[in-house]
């Protein structure tokens, strides 16, 4: 697995419950370990990180939905192409490039 595929796993796994959990768990442990450094710093730190997951886990939600939608969508249409199903299994630049191949000959 190349280090394009552990980018995009890495952005799926930080949208699991999984992910907040070991966030929740490193502020437990700076506060039980070191709460003397535990200031306004590294709460503002903690937020972002949990906001950020939380944003990542919105948009994955999202994402997951327009899939299994367009994908009940080219399921019923006859006409629809097989390699559209599983398009979303590319890369994102293996995408981008189907794309811009198959705009140029519309």
């Amino acid at each position: 697995m190349g280090w394009r595929a552990w980018l995009t796993n890495l952005g799926s796994w930080t949208a699991s419950p999984v992910a907040f959990a070991i966030v929740v768990l490193y502020g437990i442990s700076w506060l039980v370990f070191s709460p003397e450094t535990l200031e306004w710093h590294g709460l503002a730190t903690l937020i972002t990180w949990m906001m950020t997951l939380f944003i990542q886990r919105a948009e994955h939600r999202d994402t997951q939905a327009i899939h299994a939608k367009l994908d009940e969508l080219l399921h019923v249409h006859g006409d629809a192409r097989n390699e559209l199903t599983k398009l979303d299994e590319q890369e994102p630049e293996q995408i981008e490039s189907f794309r811009a191949s198959h705009s140029q000959s519309d």
